[in-house]
């Protein structure tokens, strides 16, 4: 076992034994900015996109024949091309990661005093982010078929352009990184966007839990791109192995700083021939261009470091397509007492006004106004049919989670823990009665009441059986997938007018206990309260985009 494995049976057990360092505070006058500085580079405004013809959200949000979101008709919902271009693209980046509005409301959240300050405002974004910290970078490999001079560029997203920080086509160096056995789809364009994640930005409040977060961070995004696409009759599938120093010496980026943790290759629009350029001999070049830090004082934690060295060693080393198979989610026993859900169902709502509206309601739930079967049902048929994709799981249709439903608030369904059936479509009685103490008791924060949810919903992944299959990179995986599933479970509430929230600060190993996962390797690694919130809350909220 890696070390990997350590680390993760300290994430579950943190709600008990504080991970080290326990006693550590955050500098918050010190803290880093929420995105990156690049000083004197040249910057492109990115189209608005807002004419674009919008696309039904339930198109990538509900379960296809063939694989759930990733299987998208080539035509589209819309009628695009069959694939990506400027305005397509530009889209994408200010739906999921741009700034789109400043919200101030009255909830529960502990930050809710500094808000008012504009220089502790909170700009809003269609991806969730742990702790709303947005650690991810997005930087577009582009080659000679796209619509920019060929380069490295870097996705701003304060002000919705893109920043080139090198110029010349280094996508062939892209493609030998992700291997000869990369998904044919990697292999064959020349436009790539690569996620890096800088650690201090999550590490500066989260310390050693920063690693976790991270990897929850990037699940969030490269989710939102898969609905995104999917509703736009596009696919977006991550590639996870790779040759990481390679590509961080193209960012110009320091490995143990900065991991990269995805690459998402794009197929562009155009007549199908891709321009190849050969690699030339000698080093690859490398971004000059450096991020100026706003910390005056940079920490670095050795369990952070520690997860980085474990997950890069082996990097390029790809897991055979079906590796994952015995690390996925456990079938439902058939029998005991069931409780059958309607079928699932979205409204016609758009994928944008589904992103723009996506929140977390810190308290603001209702428990005079239940959620109704159907509701319940269309959420857990969208989250149990999300997917990173990916090479493990090219086809998008292993299930890797398994669902758990503390029902508080329900119509016609009594109060209790659950477990559904995503093949029977209706949920298992696990621990009868009413849950709202346990819940409450075990939850670490003030920002939530969560017996006055309808339901809260507990996502679990078999951790270490991923690990065992596919090493210790698949941390990644794993809590990334969880990740995908918060976002799936924002925009399937956002979508039927539900309040949702997620939180990490919890104590796992009281789910694991409650709900008899001990010896299963599930590990129960998320909340998510579910319902309705009380009528006519006092908000502020000014849209910029």
């Amino acid at each position: 076992m890696g070390y990997a494995h350590e680390y993760a049976d300290a994430v579950l057990h943190r709600g008990r034994v504080p991970m080290e360092p326990a006693d550590f505070v955050p500098d918050w006058p010190d803290g880093p900015r929420r995105g990156k500085f690049y000083p004197g580079v040249e910057s492109y405004t990115l189209p608005d996109g807002d004419d674009l013809a919008d696309a039904p959200a339930w198109a990538g949000l509900l379960p296809r024949p063939g694989g759930g979101p990733s299987a998208a008709d080539p035509a589209g919902p819309t009628g695009v091309p069959g694939g990506f271009t400027l305005p397509l693209l530009s889209a994408m980046l200010k739906d999921s990661y741009g700034l789109t509005g400043r919200r101030l409301g009255i909830q529960a959240n502990s930050d809710l005093s500094g808000l008012p300050s504009y220089t502790h405002a909170n700009w809003s974004r269609g991806t969730a982010g742990g702790g709303g910290l947005y650690p991810v970078g997005v930087y577009w490999a582009s080659g000679p078929s796209g619509p920019l001079t060929p380069g490295i560029h870097y996705y701003d997203v304060q002000r919705h352009a893109v920043q080139r920080l090198l110029t010349g086509d280094v996508t062939a160096r892209v493609r030998e990184a992700l291997g000869q056995d990369a998904p044919a789809e990697a292999l064959e364009t020349d436009q790539y966007l690569i996620l890096g994640v800088k650690y201090w930005q999550t590490a500066f409040k989260y310390n050693s839990f920063g690693y976790h977060v991270v990897c929850t961070d990037v699940g969030t995004l490269v989710q939102t791109w898969r609905i995104w696409a999917a509703a736009h009759g596009l696919r977006t599938a991550p590639v996870l192995w790779f040759d990481e120093p390679r590509l961080n010496g193209l960012l110009g980026t320091v490995g143990e700083e900065e991991g990269v943790f995805a690459v998402v290759p794009l197929r562009w629009d155009g007549d199908g021939t891709v321009p190849r350029t050969a690699v030339a001999d000698g080093p690859d070049p490398a971004v000059r261009h450096r991020d100026v830090e706003r910390s005056r004082t940079v920490i670095a934690f050795p369990t952070v470091l520690a997860m980085h060295a474990t997950t890069v060693a082996g990097a390029a080393e790809r897991p055979a397509p079906r590796a994952l198979a015995p690390a996925a989610a456990r079938p439902v026993p058939a029998g005991g007492t069931r409780v059958p859900l309607p079928a699932p169902a979205f409204p016609e709502v758009p994928v944008r006004r589904v992103l723009r509206s996506r929140r977390s309601s810190f308290g603001r739930f209702d428990a005079a106004d239940p959620v109704t079967p159907g509701q319940l049902s269309s959420v857990l048929a969208a989250c149990a049919a999300t997917s990173l994709g990916g090479e493990a799981d090219p086809d998008g249709t292993l299930q890797q989670v398994r669902l758990y439903a503390f029902v508080n608030h329900v119509q016609d369904i009594a109060p209790g823990a659950y477990v559904y059936d995503p093949d029977a479509g209706d949920l298992a009685l696990v621990v009868p009665g009413p849950q709202g103490a346990f819940l409450q008791e075990n939850y670490f924060l003030a920002n939530y009441n969560l017996e006055q949810a309808g339901v809260v919903l507990v996502p679990t992944v078999r951790t270490t059986a991923v690990l065992d299959a596919v090493g210790d990179r698949g941390y990644r995986l794993a809590v990334g997938t969880a990740g995908a599933v918060a976002q799936t479970f924002y925009l399937a509430a956002s979508a039927l007018s539900l309040g949702a929230g997620v939180a990490l600060g919890f104590d796992n190993v009281s789910f694991v206990e409650r709900l008899g996962l001990e010896g299963t390797a599930e590990a129960p690694l998320l909340i998510m309260p579910l319902g309705n919130e009380r009528p006519g809350p006092a908000d502020f909220r000014h849209e910029i985009a």
